[in-house]
């Protein structure tokens, strides 16, 4: 067997296209259908129900999918396998649930079983189906419709553009329904505590920024070379000046040092206020380092000043130390 290297990369393209068109059509017919499940979602959660997700053969990975979405977010939900259902697992439906059964062609056996003993728990339930004449939609209590002219495979025969269709109707209500209900970085943050993600969500600016030594702080009145002393014994490459009040006056980097020497010969022995950059921009000690991240991107800064909550300087964010980090 050989690869025509033209003809590989175009039948994958061609897969690629078969499910950004099925993502789209079903975008397109989203209804109030949607908006209803939605509704449901939020009662069920507001009552003290969970979500359960079911499916069999593809669907049994997307169901499980969901149900990880759904509770890192904060959503209560289970994935129940139809057949263990029937030997025990019923055991996790409550009243007052909402159940999820995925399917693509509505008639798969197994589900059609479970439906009306989920419902006998007093859950309420719905079809995640492409079809609406099926016999599943006919017996659940909501219908979220996929639609997909033909899968990617070459034989319109293994789940390929339906289960993308499907995972993305699922990842929507969720995603809807996280940013309607206000859920912040914050929240996300509790449920993903661990590993790089964990880490980027949790960490404060206090706890990354350069204090002691390595943070260079002075008073605005001191001469230009005190200055330049002072950041050099920190090795970084800006220092925050203080007023008579101790609150931030301005910073002094060695750009502006490099700009005003152009011009001044004398410029050692003035004062550092005189040329410092007043006003600069600041992050608070407490803010979330990827809120500060957020800053030194659409500021274009190097260095940024940590302040507290009284405007005094107590630390030194570094643009080099954030790779280290791996925040970004």
């Amino acid at each position: 067997m050989t690869f025509d290297r033209k003809v590989i990369l175009e039948k994958a393209r061609l897969c690629f296209d078969r499910e950004i068109a099925a993502l789209r059509t079903t975008s397109e017919g989203l209804d109030d259908s949607f908006v209803a499940v939605l509704e449901c979602i939020q009662s069920t959660i507001r009552h003290g129900g969970k979500l359960i997700f079911t499916g069999v053969g593809k669907n049994t990975p997307l169901g499980a999918k969901l149900t990880a979405t759904f509770n890192s977010t904060g959503v209560p939900a289970h994935f129940l396998d139809p057949n263990n259902a029937l030997h025990g697992d019923l055991g996790i439906c409550r009243e007052g649930d909402l159940a999820f059964f995925i399917s693509n062609n509505g008639e798969t056996e197994d589900l059609l079983r479970l439906v009306p003993l989920v419902q006998r728990f007093g859950c309420s339930t719905v079809a995640l189906t492409r079809s609406a004449d099926s016999t599943l939609a006919r017996t659940v209590d909501h219908v979220l419709l996929y639609r997909v002219e033909r899968e990617a495979c070459p034989l319109n025969l293994a789940p390929t553009a339906s289960t993308a269709a499907a995972l993305a109707l699922g990842d929507a209500l969720a995603m809807v329904f996280l940013e309607v209900r206000g859920f912040t970085r914050e929240d996300f943050a509790r449920f993903h505590p661990a590993g790089t993600l964990g880490k980027y969500l949790l960490l404060r600016v206090r706890e990354i920024m350069r204090t002691g030594e390595r943070f260079a702080c002075g008073a605005a009145s001191s001469s230009v070379r005190d200055a330049l002393m002072d950041m050099t014994r920190a090795r970084c490459g800006t220092i925050a000046l203080t007023g008579a009040d101790g609150t931030l006056a301005g910073v002094f980097s060695d750009g502006d040092f490099r700009r005003a020497s152009l011009n001044d010969e004398t410029i050692l022995q003035r004062e550092v206020e005189e040329v410092m950059t007043r006003n600069p921009v600041t992050v608070e000690a407490e803010a979330l380092a990827v809120d500060a991240l957020r800053i030194f991107e659409h500021n274009k800064v190097n260095d940024l000043v940590a302040v507290d909550s009284e405007n005094r300087p107590v630390g030194l964010l570094d643009g080099q130390d954030l790779p280290q980090l791996k925040i970004i």
